[in-house]
């Protein structure tokens, strides 16, 4: 199972429960003799012996205090770790609750995580798979029930390793439902509340043979011209022709059952209504009200529609929408009755209209205005990780999103795909390179500020890849028959070399100038002080991603070949730097360290440094070329989706594609020992400006944030180890995964799909008393060379540098060249002189991955007026005009139109032109 790991349908009895001390609802014991048996033989693996959590637990709920730490902390695998809405906390406690299922090797028992360690899940500190010993639990009550009580965790020590299945992988079924505290009767996916998850949510309902007696129908024409004189309605007979991801609206001073909402676009032949599936309907019906459903409704409900809901583009624009009004289906008051009819049983004769499409080829997106609504089919070529970012500043609830591009031999450019989690967790996560992705209500993204168009999903978006398009409507559209006859024309072999999955993936690119980037927002909201970087890390949750801008001053520039590069990652000390402390920044100074005060967690989580297996793995050595078979897959997959009878892609090693060879960038030489050049400051791989030379022994601190890890390079597709691949680019999964589903293949050893390198800038902040190194990663493909954007030379002169040198060092050491000591180009040099001392804006790209993991990249730099000028950055508007040398001479002109100071302006914009 992958992140969104979902309950399935029960297959046979659930657990029973412990008779004894432990609570009725504490401890879990599986009934079968054979599993008895196999939890006794895992029980010594585990190292606590058997029941070895059943003795704690009873020495809790005998002490005087109901809390107890364990002379001898027990060794226990976490099997699952869940997530719920915490109820009516004060306004400083956390916005959601967690459950831990742990694995003692002889039985299974639920415990909540107390609310201080919540960071420990946040950050992915603590997931499912890891070992823990317990060093200190407690018992609570719930005062208003009987006998119901439940065990809390207040103090974890990580152990290595990882656990067994016997212990800690359940079979479906035997995990409980619902969530230990509170009244919540289901728990909400792990990393966001777009997705259905657990055993709540009911699979897909069967058609019913049902008598449809036409002369008792109504029409949505009829309902919304009689809804305000009647309280029942005739029965209603629609076809689904728009789906939208599921809303989740609890809040922890509601108490809501099922707090959840879709909305549907539905039509017959008078038009096209919106009908809303309420609360606890949702986990009955929303798998089963597919786009082309058809639906007989009665007892339904009429609402004055909600004005600010968002609405798909029709296939049909000549069909008429009833906008005024909704359809209401409810669970009560009154309860709704739904029947889905089987399609063999429509008739023509009911009117119903069919499901249309507005498919594009990418030869025609560019030509497309802002926001226009489209579907598109391709096939993936690259697929990048999962990321999260922030709704609202401070808020525990985050979207889920991933970029895809999309190939569809209309143009050389692929469609750029900006894809947020549809509440269709099955296809998110199965995303990978050589499938055939199908992606409908798109909006068109023009004006973004990479000037690069691409798309990104709206509210009633919907994703299908291969193994979806089974009986879906759009397989009769023409554009989808062409392109399957495109793909028949193409060589596997060939397509399979241009695909990429991972990694870090800088786009949307900011815009040309930083007032651009500012867009709505005051300077002084958007910069950052380059001093609180660490505190900004520190409050970044796992695979969450953010951007952030800082003034500096670029002070040193250091080429790192890849070999280099896994060295840092999986723990050497190539570089000089402590990276032992906690998350965040690692200096001499208390400062850098995460505020102990504010991480009570990090004291209760203390141990073992994580095994390589968790943290950074050291590299394997190089293996063998290993030459594969190449099958007819492809095109076997292109007839298939032909004949709209698609299955699941074949698992089979004997039918995988791989590349040639297998490689990982571990296989070159450090560049650490480059003699010095007679040049000042600088190195064959590095250059340091006479300002730092100066401070750099001064600094009042001093963050490292240039390493980077496997996480963050983008690597070379390979199907044998497409699951391996999409398990490392997902998140981690709610529930533990079994062994079978593993493999000891290293993420390391995959081949990196860009350059040889990347380099460490340091930033040194504008007083001169903190600095930073981040990590600038040139991505280049050289067999897809449209994958990934050189940076635009015009305005960004040094990254845009070091993007093209990656490139030509590319076809350098292709040709038997230059190799990892190729040196920095006399033109990094010249671009790095020209921003020595000058103050810049740095655009920053921070991401979490896990652990004590997170990456920092430099994006973009800007550059500002030179240190003594006049006016500073944040002083007015005026100024702010005089401090951006790439402001466009366009957008002066449109400022100075608003203003009624032409002769002030004039001045401005005088000394403006005269810089430029």
């Amino acid at each position: 199972m992958t992140a969104g790991s979902r309950g399935r349908p029960r297959q046979r009895p659930g657990p029973r429960l412990s008779p004894g001390k432990g609570g009725q609802d504490a401890v879990m014991q599986d009934p079968t003799s054979e599993r008895a048996e196999e939890s006794r033989e895992a029980a010594s693996a585990e190292g606590g012996g058997a029941f070895c959590l059943q003795r704690v637990f009873e020495e809790v709920q005998g002490s005087s205090q109901l809390s107890a730490a364990p002379a001898e902390p027990p060794a226990v695998t976490v099997v699952a770790v869940e997530r719920y809405l915490a109820q009516a906390p004060p306004a400083a406690s956390p916005q959601y609750w967690y459950d831990l299922t742990l694995a003692d090797g002889a039985r299974w028992h639920r415990c909540h995580l107390a609310p201080r360690l919540n960071g420990l899940v946040q950050r992915a500190r603590l997931r499912a798979g890891t070992r823990l010993r317990l060093t200190r639990c407690s018992y609570r009550y719930d005062e208003r029930r009987l006998n119901r009580g439940f065990f809390c965790l207040e103090g974890l020590e990580r152990e290595g390793g990882t656990g067994t299945a016997a212990a800690g992988t359940p079979p479906d079924g035997h995990r409980p439902l619902q969530p230990l505290r509170g009244d919540n009767r289901h728990y909400l996916p792990l990393w966001n509340n777009e997705d259905p998850y657990g055993d709540v949510w009911v699979p897909d309902r069967p058609p019913v043979q049902v008598d449809v007696d036409v002369s008792k129908l109504t029409n949505l024409g009829h309902l919304e011209m009689t809804w305000r004189s009647r309280v029942h309605f005739h029965p209603l007979l629609v076809r689904i022709l728009h789906k939208s991801r599921l809303r989740y609206y609890g809040k922890p001073e509601k108490k809501m059952e099922m707090p959840y909402q879709a909305y549907f676009e539905v039509a017959d032949g008078s038009g096209m209504m919106s009908m809303v599936l309420w609360n606890s309907l949702c986990p009955e019906w929303y798998h089963s009200m597919k786009v082309g459903t058809v639906l007989l409704l009665a007892k339904y409900a009429i609402k004055s529609s909600y004005p600010f809901k968002t609405h798909p583009t029709p296939g049909d624009s000549q069909m008429k929408r009833f906008a005024t009004i909704e359809i209401c289906l409810n669970v009560r008051d009154p309860p709704t009755e739904i029947s889905i009819i089987p399609e063999e049983m429509v008739k023509p004769e009911w009117g119903l209209p069919e499901v249309k499409y507005r498919f594009i080829t990418r030869s025609e997106l560019d030509d497309l205005p802002h926001n226009h609504s489209c579907d598109v089919i391709g096939l993936v070529t690259f697929v990048g990780r999962a990321e999260r970012a922030r709704k609202r500043e401070h808020s525990e609830d985050f979207w889920l999103y991933r970029w895809a591009h999309a190939i569809d031999g209309t143009s050389d450019q692929p469609f750029i795909l900006e894809l947020f989690a549809t509440s269709q967790p099955d296809v998110f996560e199965r995303i990978h390179p050589m499938t055939y992705l199908v992606c409908t209500q798109m909006r068109v993204m023009t004006e973004n500020p990479s000037r690069t168009v691409y798309l990104t999903t709206s509210n009633e978006s919907q994703i299908f890849i291969t193994g979806w398009h089974k009986g879906q409507p759009y397989t009769k559209d023409a554009k989808v028959k062409n392109f399957i006859q495109w793909t028949k024309s193409q060589s596997e072999a060939d397509q399979i070399k241009k695909t990429v999955i991972g990694g870090y993936y800088p786009f949307p690119r900011p815009p040309d100038s930083f007032l651009k980037y500012c867009k709505n927002n005051e300077v002084e909201s958007v910069l950052k002080p380059i001093g609180e970087i660490g505190k900004e890390i520190e409050d970044l949750h796992y695979r969450e991603h953010k951007r952030i801008a800082v003034q500096g001053i670029i002070s040193a520039i250091r080429y790192i070949s890849c070999s280099n590069a896994a060295e840092e990652a999986s723990g050497g000390d190539l570089v000089q730097k402590d990276t032992s402390q906690s998350l965040g920044s690692s200096s001499a100074s208390k400062e850098d360290c995460v505020d102990k005060g504010k991480n009570e967690e990090v004291k209760s989580f203390l141990g073992p440094p994580c095994t390589p297996e968790e943290h950074h793995q050291a590299p394997l050595s190089k293996r063998s070329s290993v030459k594969r078979k190449t099958t007819r897959r492809f095109r076997r997959d292109a007839e298939h989706l032909d004949e709209y009878q698609h299955g699941h892609s074949v698992q089979d090693k004997n039918g995988q594609a791989v590349s040639d060879s297998l490689q990982y960038f571990t296989d070159q030489e450090g560049v650490n020992n480059i003699a010095e050049t007679e040049e000042s400051g600088r190195t064959c791989g590095s250059w340091q400006s006479d300002l730092w030379a100066q401070v750099k022994d001064k600094l009042l601190n001093y963050f490292h944030h240039s390493k980077i890890f496997p996480e963050s390079i983008p690597c070379k597709f390979d199907y044998v180890h497409k699951d391996l691949l999409m398990q490392q680019y997902n998140l981690h999964a709610a529930v533990h995964q079994p062994v079978e589903a593993r493999t000891d293949k290293n993420i390391n050893e995959f081949k990196s799909a860009n350059g040889l390198g990347y380099y460490e800038v340091t930033v040194l902040g504008i007083n001169h008393d903190i600095a930073i190194d981040v990590a600038f990663l040139p991505l280049f493909s050289p067999d897809n060379p449209h994958l990934f954007q050189l940076e635009d030379i015009q305005n960004d002169t040094l990254l845009s540098c070091m993007s093209c040198i990656s490139a030509c060092q590319q076809k350098a050491t292709n040709s038997g060249g230059l190799g990892d000591t190729f040196p920095l180009s006399d033109e990094i040099v010249k671009a790095a002189k020209e921003l020595d001392g000058k103050h810049v804006i740095c655009i920053l790209d921070m991401c979490h991955l896990g652990d004590d993991k997170v990456e920092v990249f430099l994006n973009k730099i800007y550059k500002t007026v030179e240190p003594g000028a006049l006016c500073s950055l944040t002083a007015c508007p005026f100024e702010m005009l005089l401090s951006i040398q790439f402001f466009e001479k366009k957008e002066v002109r449109r400022l100075a139109s608003c203003f009624d100071f032409p002769r002030i302006f004039s001045t401005v914009m005088f000394t403006l032109f005269k810089k430029l």
